[in-house]
């Protein structure tokens, strides 16, 4: 092996151990072990810090701490094989590059015209949240300059401690308020105008800080850099956002951007940083005043963020993160005195910056519980909090042990930012109360509203096949169906997934989308699909986390005054027939809609009913069985089948199981059976009638029927008399297991219905107000039919 005084620290690659060389002594080689192993630390943390819905940028503060001095790095012989000092030029120069185009990505974000349109309330919250704990990081640097920074230059200091108490991280700020669903709420909207007047306040505060730490000490040079740095504004503003506009003017919708004027602008991001290095105010600056000046309007910022967020979010930026790490070193932090200063700035940052959102905000006359929600969101630090900590250490404003004190002060802030909040404010979601929430109704012609959720292309065309069955053939005033196509997406940490939630979201939920230019390729299938046929189909999305996207679909069921959800199975078919789970997260969202559901709900289990494509009205001939046990859930089966009976393609098996055991409900159930037989047709309802006295019955009458196209059956039959046993998935009960395993069949679709029950909805997710006639932005209840074309 070479001995490391013998390897040029030039050199970037090896020769490889079989030439005697250790790659470690080398720098690429190196820095992908370091990036490997940075990324993979951190995405495990980030596991395992989510269910408790910590951002991931907790996880990737705590990482690159662990992996320093203060854990991992204690053991020197780790920390000098995998961040040996020759290597840290490397990982801070590409640390910086990613943080670069981060900062360029958060001026994307940020709209300089809703800033204009802050209104006083929003302007005035941040504006406290800014002076109130600047002051008290004034107070509090004059204990440090007493303590443990003795000698520091006291004007940096003073702008550093004040900049450092004061901020808002607006990234971080957006991706918990994501989370939360309170990004579109007024809450969500007041805290992100507030952050985004304390970000730009934060980087003007900043580039004062910087200008006042060179190492010429001449109050000249500050003054010169600080009119370099208003002139270097002043030319983004008037040459860069001209440029800039020329570009996203010919980028329309529907069309891909040229890859030169991603080249121009990428390149324009790096010049900029440039020139704010050598005027002496950082090349962060550069970076985040080009994204600032980007035109938002059209796809063109879109494609930006979408072209490099996840090189720069993924695998660049945690590399800062880690840079940091290795400079905070916590065992710094001893004795009682140290300790004693870390309770002290914890509790100025919070104070001031809480108390002062709060009493302003009772000022405004915003709801208390509100109020004290916005101290705590106003209260998030994070990446731009270890910006500045950085360049305080680098300009040797902050010592070792100032500076952990404030990394920690930084991560409990913001760690403590998401279960405070969802402990003090939880919005209540209002709607008015109807009384169609099934198929089954007296009123046979009235509307049927449908919320059919799906999350991939492949149920789409199963999805509309079985709308074009539902319709009926009624003239459709008589009967109207109404289609509500929720897009079910995961929310990210991404740029362009915020961007998404402000465009899909309204009020903190999912609204009807009325974007003419709509490029979600999903919903534009149920619009092409509306152009055919005279169903209304009202598009929507729903970005959340999978863990409580249910309530998202629950709480839009009701405010749709939806009759039924339709879910697609968390399995789904693979070629040879056999069912693949997409994920506990999908089975668990379903049981969660089940059990909060305010109307009945559907499950369906996608074996192509129609194919791959969308089969024309004239087209149709699907056999449909309808398995009857009897029960509210088989009535409801019942009833659907029954509605799609009215097509002239669809031939309907009622398939009535008689256990003489049951007698529940059976009043009920001879009724509507009594309903079946006025009104079947000879030549396309069928019905047949076993008697079964073990679940062999059962499933030898099914699997007759098993070449039919589509199953529709209720969830929870009477199954203890017919010796059912428990089944394998609850959301499908005993009848619909069997039905959707591949030993029954590998072409017959099924829907699994469970009907609602007033008396189950014990855990309701909205607030029925008689009066609540909802906001301007909501779809009317009754909307038109669209023009036949």
């Amino acid at each position: 092996m070479a001995e490391l005084g013998s390897v040029k620290p030039t050199k970037a690659t090896s020769d490889g151990i079989f030439q005697g060389e250790n790659p470690l002594n080398f720098a690429l080689p190196l820095v992908i072990l370091q990036i490997c192993l940075v990324v993979a630390f951190t995405r495990t943390l980030a596991l395992l810090l989510k269910p408790l819905r910590q951002p991931r940028v907790i996880a990737e503060v705590i990482g690159g701490i662990l992996l320093g001095p203060s854990a991992l790095g204690r053991n020197k012989k780790f920390l000098d094989t995998v961040f040996p000092p020759r290597s840290m030029t490397v990982l801070d120069t590409l640390a910086n590059l990613g943080l670069l185009f981060f900062l360029f990505l958060v001026g994307l974000e940020l709209d300089i015209r809703a800033l204009r349109r802050t209104g006083h309330k929003s302007l005035g919250i941040a504006l406290a949240g800014i002076s109130f704990p600047f002051v008290l990081g004034i107070g509090t640097s004059y204990v440090f300059r007493a303590t443990i920074s003795k000698g520091v230059n006291q004007g940096p200091f003073l702008v550093f401690m004040g900049v450092a108490l004061s901020i808002t991280a607006f990234p971080v700020l957006a991706r918990i308020l994501a989370e939360l669903k309170l990004l579109t709420t007024d809450v969500g909207r007041i805290a992100m105008s507030a952050a985004a007047v304390n970000d730009v306040a934060a980087w003007i505060l900043l580039a004062l800080a910087i200008a006042l730490t060179g190492t010429n000490t001449s109050p000249l040079v500050s003054v010169w850099v600080l009119l370099l740095g208003v002139a270097f504004v002043l030319f983004a503003v008037l040459a860069l956002r001209p440029l800039l506009a020329l570009m996203a003017s010919r980028c329309p919708h529907g069309e891909p951007v040229k890859e030169l004027y991603i080249c121009i602008t990428l390149s324009m991001v790096l010049a900029a940083s440039f020139a704010t290095d050598v005027i002496g105010i950082h090349a962060l600056f550069g970076a985040f005043v080009v994204g600032v000046v980007v035109p938002k309007d059209g796809p063109f910022a879109g494609v930006l963020i979408e072209k490099i967020e996840d090189i720069v979010s993924g695998l660049l930026l945690p590399l800062y993160f880690v840079s940091s790490g290795l400079k905070t070193n916590v065992a710094t932090i001893n004795g009682a005195g140290s300790w004693g200063l870390l309770a002290l700035v914890i509790f100025n940052a919070c104070f001031g910056k809480i108390l002062g959102t709060l009493l302003v905000s009772l000022i405004f006359k915003v709801p208390s519980r509100e109020a004290l929600a916005l101290g705590f969101l106003m209260n998030t630090k994070g990446l731009v909090e270890l910006i500045v900590l950085n360049i305080g250490k680098d300009r040797k404003v902050l010592n070792d042990e100032t500076f952990a004190i404030f990394v920690l002060m930084a991560l409990f802030t913001t760690f403590i930012t998401t279960p405070i909040v969802m402990a003090v404010y939880k919005p209540a979601r209002k709607a008015a109360p109807y009384k169609h929430r099934t198929i089954i109704r007296k009123d046979g012609d009235a509307e049927l509203r449908i919320l059919a959720c799906f999350h991939s292309t492949r149920i789409i065309p199963t999805m509309l096949n079985l709308i074009e069955c539902s319709r009926g053939t009624k003239k459709q005033r008589g009967r109207p169906l109404c289609l509500y196509a929720m897009h079910l997406m995961e929310l990210s940490e991404r740029s362009s997934a915020i961007s998404m939630v402000h465009k899909a979201r309204n009020n903190g939920m999912p609204f009807w989308n009325k974007n003419a230019n709509n490029n979600d390729q999903m919903v534009i299938a149920f619009e092409a699909y509306q152009q055919l046929s005279n169903v209304i189909i009202r598009p929507m999305t729903a970005i959340s986390s999978l863990n409580n996207i249910h309530e998202d679909i629950c709480t839009s069921a009701h405010q749709k005054r939806a009759a039924i959800i339709l879910l697609p199975f968390h399995k789904q078919q693979r070629v040879d027939g056999t069912m693949e789970s997409l994920g506990h997260s999908f089975h668990a969202m379903n049981v969660r809609v089940l059990r909060h559901a305010p109307c009945s709900v559907g499950i369906l289990v996608d074996r192509g009913l129609g194919g791959t494509t969308l089969v024309s009205g004239s087209d149709v001939s699907y056999k449909v069985v309808v398995p009857f046990f009897g029960g509210g859930d088989d009535r409801e089966a019942l009833a659907y089948g029954m509605r799609m009976a009215e097509h002239p393609g669809i031939m309907l098996t009622l398939l009535r199981f008689v256990a003489s055991k049951y007698d529940d409900e059976k009043a009920q159930d001879e009724e509507l059976l009594s309903e079946f037989m006025r009104t079947r047709k000879e030549e396309s309802m069928w019905f047949e009638e076993k008697v079964v006295e073990c679940k062999e019955d059962v499933v030898k009458a099914l699997q007759g029927m098993n070449k039919s196209n589509l199953f529709i059956v209720g969830r929870m039959p009477p199954s203890t008399a017919l010796g059912v046993e428990r089944s394998d998935c609850l959301e499908l009960g005993p009848v619909g297991s069997f039905l959707a395993s591949s030993e029954f069949s590998n072409t017959a679709s099924v829907i699994v219905i469970q009907q609602y029950n007033p008396m189950a909805d014990l855990h309701q997710l909205v607030v029925e107000e008689a009066d609540y006639e909802g906001n301007s932005h909501e779809v009317p209840d009754t909307p038109m039919a669209p023009p036949i074309v």
